[in-house]
This record gives structure tokens, sequence and C-alpha cells, in this order.
């Protein structure tokens, strides 16, 4: 586990196991020890020799004291108590360079526009995400002397103020926070930018319970690599194609495409039920929120006289019918915007969940669809065409094609289309 911040000074020493020699011998402390005592012993009524208060302080110098067995002998150097605090195995770990003290550090054009949590993780290699967000939230982390949230983007000229972490050796192995390093399927790749093929099931970033996600497995991969960052988020779930920037230029390029709707992306869904034909156009608002369990969920809102209604954000998702099949309909969803669990909210709002759909899809027929002959047990949502101009290359437009999975390529011809299909 990794320890806290360290904020403390080194304990002192206990004051019985060790004394600071002052200027003078030994001898002539004993001497003069010794004199002092038979002054006092001289005068009449003083106390026994040695003791202050009524307590005795040590032995004389000459004096026998008895020794019993299995007693350390006087003079001999002291082990440390059973009751004292033994430093754990970690805590005296090397700490990093990077860790090893308050840093400041002054944003340049390499890092400005950038999220605080993924300057820091960068500034902190090694060191495990949770701990990073934690220093966070504790406040430890300064942007221009005050406070910030993970989110805060960092801009030229800014002045963070990095704690010191310390990182004991394994430490992160240990926790289960090891990342070990993955290559994806790459769709397209040049100087500028990288688009893989995410599988089901694998987070794109750590976080919310997750250790780690794609970005940091590709860094992990590929350490030469100056720059990675995730352009845009899929869900967990939802498999498909995701960018990286492999230069803040790109980064922020393509992040401005897709802020102004200028890319488009298409994604394939499976739904429960036969899709009606004239529903083309979806433009729901949609609000974000945390449930009773804890976990985030989106809801649509149709009613003005809602009392969130003002929070909630316009979305528009465009659904063309692909394939209508037994008791299923194959969908192209394109997104106008990127709202969060956009389509899956969007299309269960239509009255047709997606199947395997977690949180908002049919959680017994999901069920019967996993334990069933068809053996399918994730969510049918991948993103499959992406277009957007090269970030680089003023004019060029870019077209990327992700095939489905197997998977959900074998669940659509195990259903037979319907007769009535066109």
């Amino acid at each position: 586990m990794v320890s806290n911040i360290i904020r403390a000074k080194a304990r002192a020493p206990a004051a019985t196991e060790t004394r600071k020699s002052g200027p003078k011998s030994g001898a002539a402390s004993a001497a003069k020890t010794a004199g002092r005592a038979s002054d006092k012993t001289a005068r009449p009524g003083a106390k026994a020799p040695g003791r202050a208060g009524g307590r005795r302080a040590g032995p004389l110098l000459g004096e026998r004291v008895p020794v019993k067995p299995g007693a350390r002998p006087l003079g001999t150097s002291a082990a440390p108590a059973a009751s004292a605090r033994k430093p754990a195995a970690d805590a005296t770990a090397p700490l990093p360079p990077s860790a090893a003290q308050v840093r400041r550090v002054v944003i340049d054009d390499g890092s400005a526009g950038q999220r605080l949590d993924n300057f820091l993780l960068r500034e902190l290699k090694g060191v495990p995400k949770t701990h990073v967000y934690r220093v966070i939230r504790a406040g430890e982390v300064r942007v221009n002397k005050g406070r910030a949230q993970a989110d805060t983007r960092l801009e030229l000229g800014d002045e963070v103020r990095i704690p010191p972490v310390r990182l004991p050796e394994r430490a992160a192995e240990a926790a289960g926070e090891y990342v070990p390093p993955r290559e994806f399927p790459v769709v397209f790749e040049d100087d500028h930018l990288l688009a893989i093929n995410k599988p089901a099931g694998v987070a794109v970033h750590g976080g919310s319970g997750v250790s780690f996600g794609v970005i940091e497995q590709l860094r992990q991969a590929r350490p030469q690599a100056k720059f990675l960052e995730l352009v845009h988020r899929l869900d967990r779930e939802t498999s498909g194609l995701l960018l990286i920037a492999k230069k803040r230029s790109a980064l922020v390029a393509l992040q401005d495409q897709f802020r102004e709707r200028e890319t488009g992306k298409t994604y394939a869904a499976l739904v429960a039920g036969v899709w009606p034909a004239n529903l083309k156009v979806i433009d729901v608002p949609l609000l974000k929120f945390v449930g009773s369990d804890g976990e985030r969920w989106v809801r649509a809102v149709t009613n003005s006289h809602d009392p969130q209604a003002e929070q909630a954000k316009r979305s528009i998702s465009l659904v063309k019918v692909a394939q209508a099949l037994n008791g299923y309909s194959l969908l192209d969803v394109t997104i106008k915007t990127g709202r969060t669990h956009q389509i899956r909210v969007h299309l269960a709002h239509g009255g047709h969940a997606i199947v395997g759909d977690p949180k908002y899809g049919d959680f017994e027929a999901n069920r019967a669809l996993a334990r069933g002959e068809h053996r399918f047990e994730r969510m049918f949502l991948h993103a499959q065409r992406l277009r957007f101009n090269h970030p680089a290359r003023e004019g060029e437009e870019i077209e990327l094609l992700a095939p489905l999975p197997e998977e959900c390529l074998r669940l659509i011809a195990a259903l037979q289309p319907s007769k009535d299909a066109k």
C-alpha cells in the first residue's frame, strides 16, 4: 500500500536510547560526577547518592550492580524494545527523483490545455493513479497557489505545486495497481495520432474502481513515446474506434473538431424488437446524476417542467435500420453530440434498449442471451466509423472503419433475418 504524503518530520529518538555527549571527555565527566556525589554524601541528611526526586538515576562510578540472568550488561548497545514501533519495510524505500520533494512546475506550450490529472500522471510516473487523485482531493496539489480539481485545464504560465509522494518499492504491484503493457489492434497511425480498435470490457483510462485502462497500458507498452493522450472516450462496455493523440497540437485540433461537431461518429447497435422505421432522429436532452447506489447514471428529460430541465443538455442521435432480424434490429447510430451514455439512453428511451446493456437494458433478457445457445455476454455497441480532418494536414479528411468483433458477427449470423425484411 502506498504510504501517505510525507508531511511530518522524522521522529526524534527517544531520550532513553541515546544522549548527546558534551564537549568533555567521558573520564572527565565521570570524575566530576563522582566528585559531586562525594560532596553530597558528606553533608548530613543528604539524599542517597544518584537519586533525584527520590528516583534512582543510575549506578555511581565504580558501584557494583548485580546483573540478572539474560539481562543486557551496562555499556552494551541497547536492543530495540519489543513495544518500539518498527518502521514498515516500505517506509524506507527510496523515493523517485520526481517525487522526493515539493516541485513547482511552470506550464509551457507542451502542457498548456492539458487536464491537471493527466499532467500529474506524466510528471509522477510510477505513482498509482488512485494516489494521484487522492493528493488532488486533499488539496496538496496547487495551481497558482490555489486548490484545483482533477479536470482543471492548465494554461500557459500556470504554476503547479507538486507535493512529495512516497513510492515504496514494488508497492504498486503489491497493491494490485501494476499496469501491464499492452498494444491494441491499430487501425491507423502516423506521427500525429493513433487509432485503435478497442475491445469491449476494457476501460479507456483508470478511475472509478478501475486501476488502469487503454491509455495507461499503451504508455507502458511505448515508454519511448513522449506524448500519448486520449482524444475522446468510449464506455468500458463499448468496443470500436478510439483516437489517441501523439502530439499536443494534434490533441487540441482534434478535440476542437469534436467540440464543434465537425466529426462523424457512427456506431453499430443491436436492439431488441423492431425499430420503427420512421424514428430517425432522437433529439432529447440528457441529464447526468448519481444514483443511490453511488453509480453515475443518465436520464432523458422530456418535460420542460422537470425541476432539473435547465441542467439537461441537448443531445441528438440519428438512427437508421441497417438490418432487420428475428426479434432484433441492427442499427447504425450517428451522434451529433457526444454526451455520456447518449446512444444507450436514447435507444432505451425509444423503447428498444441495446442488447447486453447492464445499466439501461433488460436484465432478464440479457441473462437469457448470455446463458442461452448464443452465449453472448457483452453489450452490442461498437464504434465502427469515424470521420475527421487530419490535425496536421489541412484539407485532408480521414475516414476510419473498424469491423465488428467476431462475437457480434456470430450473433448476427445466428439471428435469422425475418421474412418481411426488405
